[in-house]
């Protein structure tokens, strides 16, 4: 079924979400047990960091290609509660700015925007979405203000498939920093192919997710000079 013309359906009863949530906990994604949070240094607020959309259903043993599911998250109107917001600060010291190497790891539907640059298979800078429908997994940062998207493709479809790669952005200290999730219409490609990702993920996340987890931090050097 086409998923502009699937049927939206609400997230219902206080028992309905015990029961989702014990269905996920065994599935849930962990954090990398190779990566050293004291690593992070001033970026420790990001690191394990999840963007996930749990699907409501319980995942089949054989699923459907290119299955859809209802969203978890939906609490009220699918096209304005399939959706999350974390806030969290950058340390570090006011008036230096650090590159941050950060590793995306997950499994995502594919997504399109505009308006922006892009940087590898996946990563977008800048822009802003090109889809009504599909899932938005993004990154804003107060200071220097940019943002960023992190499952990018040419066209949008029923298809799932895992990411895993890194990327370096600039965070002033101090900074803001939003991490937001956006599924527009209370829908989600499911993980119909039982996709897993090596060490965080071993058995399928019912649903999407993508982990950050910090690879290394660097101040940046003033330039002689200024």
């Amino acid at each position: 079924m086409n998923r502009r013309l699937a049927n939206l359906f609400t997230f219902a009863g206080f028992s309905s979400a015990v029961l989702v949530a014990s269905l996920l906990a065994a599935a849930d994604p962990k954090s990398d047990p190779k990566a050293d949070p004291k690593a992070a240094g001033p970026a420790a607020a990001l690191h394990g960091f999840r963007w996930k959309f749990p699907c409501k259903e319980i995942m089949p043993d054989q699923p459907k290609p290119g299955a859809d599911c209802v969203s978890a998250l939906v609490t009220g109107d699918p096209n304005k509660t399939d959706n999350f917001k974390s806030e969290v600060s950058f340390g570090g010291e006011k008036g230096k700015s650090y590159d941050v190497t950060l590793r995306f790891r997950g499994v995502v539907e594919p997504m399109m925007y505009k308006d922006g640059k892009m940087d590898g298979d996946y990563f977008y800078i800048g822009g802003a979405p090109n889809n009504g429908t599909y899932n938005i997994y993004k990154i804003e940062i107060a200071s220097p203000k940019s943002h960023y998207f992190l499952n990018r493709q040419d066209k949008v479809g029923h298809q799932i498939f895992t990411i895993d790669y890194t990327k370096t952005i600039r965070i002033d200290g101090g900074s803001a920093i939003t991490l937001s999730g956006d599924g527009q219409n209370g829908r989600l490609i499911s993980n119909f192919k039982k996709l897993t990702v090596p060490e965080i993920a071993p058995e399928p996340f019912n649903g999407q997710f993508v982990q950050m987890d910090v690879v290394k931090v660097e101040e940046v050097k003033a330039e002689a000079g200024k």
